[in-house]
């Protein structure tokens, strides 16, 4: 039998476990709603039935009229991606979680790990489950691996934190997504030998140390002749990335590709028209400041993930673990598309 919640009365959660099925499920049994095959039904009641659970009066209705505070921290700053998933969370907290959810925006600065530990922190504290952009930090694990511990779900968007208690990571495979970028710089540089360089926002996020990761690993094993000649961090803004990718021109580099793994690319353009240059560049995301860029020809290729279905992920799974239910596996998974001049979407 399994295990009661604290205080010995047993919960409609206990039920679901004990019944093998999920807290919706052995919800619609209780209450006597349609939807729930036969043999389902009998091992809810079984459940109830060895627990000696009694359904309180109203109980559904007040099920029904929950709601949860759930706070997103993302990075405070320009990055045009970051502003686009701030207005798909909070498209989707109206519509996945209409009536269930009440959502807030937090801005943290996400190049500080002591500062996004807080927000976290607080954000846990003062609500029911929390979504963040993270940070590979000992800090910000501990802050995460605090709120679960206290039962509060956390969920990390774009930016995972490996190794800590987080509940899920809704994002795609930056590993793979860096291989891809490493792949398209291999065919469209030929045979000859070349270096390139690679720009990050910080080896910090761990979404863009995986793609340098995969990058590099692309290019050890079937691309030996491209040579990563340098790698600077831009803060993922246009002017920061100006002066890092400028300074590595006056150093002497003069690389055939550039990997932007992050946001500022217009600041990077900038840079290279400045240089002279006429480096292939294969950068993240398309946003209104991606967009153009890329139709000029200043970009050459864009790998990028869908921040709606992000945003909408991260709201499905954050429900789902505050109602004990559990999700579509395939309908989670954050795939990676990548986008040329000629395949641009309206």
């Amino acid at each position: 039998m399994a295990e009661r919640e604290e205080g010995g009365v047993a919960t409609l959660r206990d039920v679901a476990r004990e019944a093998g099925v999920s807290l919706a499920t052995a919800d619609r049994v209780v209450n006597r709603r349609p939807g729930v095959r036969a043999a389902t039904i009998a091992r809810v009641e079984a459940a109830v039935e060895s627990l000696r659970f009694e359904r309180h009066p109203g109980a559904a209705e007040l099920a029904r009229r929950v709601r949860f505070k759930v706070s997103a921290v993302l990075p405070r700053g320009t990055n045009p991606f970051m502003a686009r998933l701030a207005e798909e969370l909070r498209q989707a907290a109206r519509t996945l979680g209409a009536r269930r959810i009440d959502l807030a925006l937090i801005e943290a600065d996400g190049f500080r790990p002591d500062r996004l530990a807080a927000a976290i922190a607080r954000a846990a504290a003062a609500g029911d489950a929390v979504i963040a952009v993270g940070l590979d930090d000992p800090g910000v694990l501990a802050a995460i691996d605090a709120a679960q511990a206290c039962g509060v779900p956390v969920v990390t968007l774009v930016s995972d934190v490996p190794g800590s208690a987080r509940h899920r990571y809704v994002g795609i495979d930056n590993r793979a997504a860096g291989r891809v970028a490493g792949a398209l710089a291999g065919r469209f540089l030929g045979a000859a030998p070349r270096s390139v360089a690679v720009l990050l926002g910080a080896r910090a996020l761990r979404d863009h140390r995986d793609r340098l990761d995969g990058f590099a690993e692309a290019l050890t094993e079937r691309f030996p002749h491209l040579a990563i000649s340098g790698i600077v961090e831009g803060q993922d803004d246009a002017d920061a990335a100006h002066a890092a990718i400028s300074a590595l021109f006056a150093s002497g580099a003069a690389p055939a590709a550039v990997y932007s793994a992050g946001a500022g690319n217009a600041g990077l353009v900038q840079a290279l028209r400045d240089a002279g240059s006429t480096a292939l560049v294969i950068a993240h995301e398309l946003t209104a400041e991606t967009r153009p860029l890329l139709e000029d020809g200043a970009l050459d290729a864009l790998i990028v993930q869908d921040p709606g279905h992000e945003a909408r992920s991260a709201v499905r799974v954050v429900l789902a673990a505050l109602n004990g239910t559990g999700v579509d596996e395939d309908q989670e998974r954050i795939r990676i598309e990548i986008l040329l001049k000629d395949n641009l979407p309206f």
